[in-house]
């Protein structure tokens, strides 16, 4: 029996039988998916989900494209595979595009597998082309699993790797505005405030020791963190100040999410190395990446690169990421967006000023987060950090109950849609958001 030719009964209990779930204990009950279609997805009861988070913010643009899965067939029956060290046609065109989406300091691309291991791969390249040490990273921010990428997160899943650690992963704050003491009177203000403190721990830690500054571009499963105007452009002038090398994770905002192709450009910025996933082939094929700058290119010329994978550049994964990126391009993705997200502002706005249990709404393009609060006044979150109520669980529960599907953490909800959502697609879908918000708010009377 052929695994897609399970029905619903079989597939649940193979699932709880013989899969180990990430981030989970073996005491899962997921939902069994039997198709999906658009920004949906079906149960094999026939029920339908709307696809609020992009599953994990990668399925940009949908299910069933037929020009993604039609390049994948097409690939399949030329190449499937081979090895990373031949060239191939798919590897080389989509490098090509991508540098060519990248700013003009651009000049290479290494492809991997995922988030994960691309930025190990970006570790690894800072750590040898500056000679030095350590790394600085953000405390809400999530970068991957693999024992570099864990040590580089700053969220509680890093607990897990950190004994034995990888050694040289420092953390620093985040920008994250609404959570501050201090009431700032604009970007300007808060933007030196965070960068002051930054400057102030590289000096304790010698900044001649530091290889590299990674950050989110906009903070992504930690609550959709969107630095104030002049953070990201000061960051880069402290990188430059020092040597240090400046790496903007855009794994999870890149690939039209906030309405640019990558979430730096907002702020006119650019990175040394680009790490990528995700939208890249929005989830039909599993690919990511890192862009390098010229200099790095150059240093290379000379010098192996010590890291690789068996799959880096796999031809069907990116034959569907060449797919993509032309789909982004010739269906003006990054247009629809823009004009998408600002209905999607506007009725968070909304949701906002309706609930009392909604302290603060993020949102940029279509990459957004509801905070959820105790108390608008003192902005007492609803749940602790690193909360193991279930409060939360509970209720995204709700949400999956009325066929919106997401996910958050802490005391946030994400809600990033696929691309392709319409304006009455996700008007419909933000009443069925209103309805919990109801709900939320008569527990805190």
């Amino acid at each position: 029996m052929r695994a897609f030719q399970l029905n619903g009964q079989k597939t649940l209990e193979y699932d709880q039988k013989y899969n180990q779930h990430p981030w989970l204990t073996g005491k899962v009950n997921p939902i069994a998916v039997e198709k999906a279609d658009g920004i949906y997805f079906w149960d094999y009861e026939g029920k339908r989900y709307a696809d609020m988070g992009s599953q994990l913010t990668n399925v940009n643009l949908g299910y069933g494209n037929q020009e993604i899965l039609d390049a994948v067939r097409e690939q399949l029956d030329i190449l499937p595979y081979v090895a990373p060290k031949f060239a191939s046609g798919p590897r080389a065109q989509l490098a090509k595009m991508l540098v060519e989406l990248a700013p003009d300091n651009m000049q290479k691309v290494f492809f991997a597998l995922g988030g994960s291991d691309s930025n190990e791969a970006a570790i690894n390249m800072a750590r040898t082309v500056t000679g030095r040490s350590k790394i600085f990273s953000r405390y809400r921010s999530y970068h991957g699993s693999t024992l570099g990428s864990g040590n580089l997160s700053g969220d509680p899943r890093r607990f897990a790797l950190e004994n034995p650690a990888a050694n040289g992963f420092i953390k620093f704050f985040d920008p994250y505005v609404y959570r501050s003491k201090i009431r700032f009177q604009n970007d300007a203000e808060a933007s030196a405030f965070y960068l002051d403190k930054l400057r102030e721990q590289l000096l304790y830690e010698g900044p001649e020791n530091v290889a590299a500054i990674e950050v989110e571009s906009i903070t992504g499963a930690n609550g959709v963190i969107i630095p104030p105007d002049g953070y990201l452009q000061g960051l880069r002038k402290i990188c430059d100040e020092y040597g240090i090398l400046m790496i903007c994770d855009e794994v999870m905002a890149g690939f039209g999410r906030t309405g640019t192709m990558f979430a730096f450009e907002h702020w006119g910025v650019k990175p040394d190395i680009i790490t990528f996933a995700k939208g890249v082939t929005c989830g039909y094929v599993p690919l990511g990446g890192i862009i390098i700058s010229k200099e790095i290119a150059k240093y290379y010329e000379d010098h192996v690169f010590q890291y690789g994978l068996t799959y880096s550049g796999h031809t069907l994964a990116c034959a569907a990421g060449v797919a993509c990126v032309n789909y982004y391009q010739e269906h003006h993705i990054l247009d629809h967006v823009n004009e998408v997200g600002k209905v999607l502002g506007e009725l968070l706005e909304e949701q906002k000023a309706k609930h009392r249990c909604i302290g603060d709404v993020r949102y940029i393009g279509l990459f957004s987060a509801v905070e959820l609060v105790k108390d608008k006044e003192t902005r007492e979150p609803l749940v602790p950090y690193a909360d193991t109520s279930g409060k939360m669980g509970k209720i995204i529960g709700l949400l999956n109950e009325r066929g919106f599907s997401t996910y958050g953490r802490e005391n946030n909800i994400n809600i990033t849609p696929p691309l392709i959502i319409t304006e009455e697609q996700l008007r419909e879908e933000i009443k069925k958001f209103d309805e919990v918000m109801d709900i939320v708010d008569r527990t805190l009377e």
